[in-house]
């Protein structure tokens, strides 16, 4: 068992799993009571073997509350029916980001049930992620009994906007908001500028780290100061000089060095929080170019430094978003799954994007639906896990190439990105058509000497090879021919 946090593998791949639905699914699957206490080894080594890092996703005590705010809505009813053909209200567990306390669910295996599950990851040299929500707890928390630790409002406040107040007792508090949506109405606001905030934040992280590895922070760009100011004014007054983030990480940090923290974080804010002490932060506008952008404005994306390209969580799907087949057509998926897991940074997939599952599921569920696997998408994902380069590239170089026209009016070029990795002898390099149509390329490999040797080119995807000589490769460079949405990760070596 490698002794080595998550923070020193660079490039960590990140498996997201959907803690009650998946267990649920166990349960099924094996006609027994699963929980956290008692996975089966066989789930542990098939699931998880090509993984540096697990993020249970919804392990914490949800709340009463949002349980039963989550069961009377009328729009999550629509979205519960499409999602289980056989829905029944027992299905609903409540959010798991409305946080009644940070205890680990005994609906799940409770906190003996996590630390068996964290030790046996740990003995297969895989880490513990776990959530953090900073902005919010449900509006039933136990952290309502302490003081100044929210947003408090006055009965103006909730007689005019009763959709963005409520009140406990005689106090008036401020729903959980981002400033660009409606108030959520199961959680609470907590004070990101109340030092009373901060230290409850502190307390609670230190005591999470006893548990895990690192946590994955919700809404990380919420509690910054610009932001915070511009959702809440003069309700709660001047900035405090030093940013929340700055003042959590170094304190959790104090007492555990090696703690990762990640931040969900939009709205182009990642390099300010990288700034403040996160170790990654997601890469949404990568997510959003392989959605709807063209292969150029891809590459434009990876021009950034290496420092910021190497702190960013690529990914193409997550809880949040549409299944990555239905948002982006299997094919097309493939290519974006191929450039995404294979850049540098954390790497993110989310259980069941390997099977091709389509259906997304509210969060507020404990239970899956019954899915039949992708095959295509089954093949394509064991062969890539094995395939993108992994801790063995952990100080790996990294860039990317040129691409060229082969003949002069063909313009096909432009949908290829290519880019290589290497380290000591050993190379990967990267080729994507991410067009639907069949496109061609001279790729120059550079930084590369391939001197007059015969260089053989293997790719790992398809177990085919093909050898040229380094002088055709300096003077044309690589020729590539790919059909719309395919690719190579090609292992390159000298022949002798």
């Amino acid at each position: 068992m490698s002794n080595k946090s998550l923070e020193s593998i660079n490039n960590p791949r990140i498996y997201e799993i959907n803690t009650w639905p998946w267990l649920h699914s166990l349960s099924d699957s094996y006609n027994d009571e699963i929980s956290l206490a008692n996975i089966p080894d066989q789930v542990l080594d098939q699931e998880l073997k090509n993984f540096d890092a697990v993020w249970l996703m919804g392990v914490w005590e949800r709340s009463p509350a949002s349980k039963k705010i989550a069961l009377e809505h009328p729009d999550l009813q629509k979205e519960y029916h499409k999602a289980l053909y056989d829905f029944k209200d027992e299905d609903v567990v409540g959010s798991p980001y409305s946080v009644y306390y940070y205890h680990v669910d005994n609906s799940i295996g409770g906190v003996d049930g996590l630390k068996m599950i964290k030790k046996r990851l740990a003995e297969k040299d895989i880490r513990l992620i776990l959530d953090y929500v900073p902005n919010h707890v449900s509006v039933d928390s136990l952290w309502t009994f302490e003081s100044n630790l929210f947003i408090e409002g006055t009965l103006a406040d909730l007689m005019a906007q009763p959709y963005d107040y409520f009140s406990i007792g005689e106090s008036v508090y401020a729903y959980g908001r981002d400033p660009n949506f409606p108030p959520w109405t199961d959680v609470i606001q907590i004070n990101a500028f109340s030092p009373e905030a901060r230290q409850k934040t502190i307390k609670t992280l230190i005591e999470i780290a006893g548990l895990c590895d690192g946590v994955r922070c919700d809404m990380a760009m919420l509690m910054t100061n610009k932001v915070f100011n511009r959702t809440w004014g003069e309700k709660v007054g001047i900035s405090p000089d030093k940013e929340f983030w700055e003042e959590i990480i170094p304190a959790v940090k104090l007492k555990n060095p090696n703690f990762l923290f990640i931040a969900e974080v939009y709205w182009d804010m990642e390099w300010e929080l990288l700034q403040q002490g996160f170790d990654f932060c997601y890469d949404k506008k990568l997510y959003e170019r392989l959605a709807y952008e063209s292969a150029n404005s891809i590459r434009d994306h990876l021009k950034a430094d290496w420092a910021y390209q190497s702190k960013l969580l690529r990914f193409i799907e997550n809880h949040d978003e549409l299944r990555a087949i239905e948002k982006f057509g299997r094919d097309k998926s493939h290519a974006a799954a191929l450039i995404a897991l294979t850049l540098p940074g954390a790497r993110l997939i989310y259980e069941g994007q390997t099977r091709g599952n389509k259906i997304k599921i509210p969060v507020q569920l404990g239970r899956n639906p019954l899915e039949e696997e992708d095959k295509i998408s089954v093949d394509f994902y064991a062969e890539l896990l094995k395939s993108i380069p992994g801790r063995e590239f952990g100080s790996a170089s990294w860039a990317l190439c040129k691409t060229e026209s082969v003949v002069s009016d063909d313009s096909s070029f432009l949908n290829i990105i290519s880019y290589l990795w290497w380290i000591n002898d050993s190379y990967r390099l990267i080729v994507v058509n991410y067009s639907p149509n069949p496109s061609k390329a001279h790729v120059r490999i550079s930084p590369f000497h391939f001197d007059t040797h015969k260089w053989t080119f293997t790719d790992l995807l398809s177990q085919k090879s093909y050898t040229y000589n380094g002088e055709d490769l300096y003077k044309y460079g690589l020729y590539i021919e790919l059909k719309g949405w395919n690719g190579h990760i090609f292992s390159i070596e000298k022949d002798y």
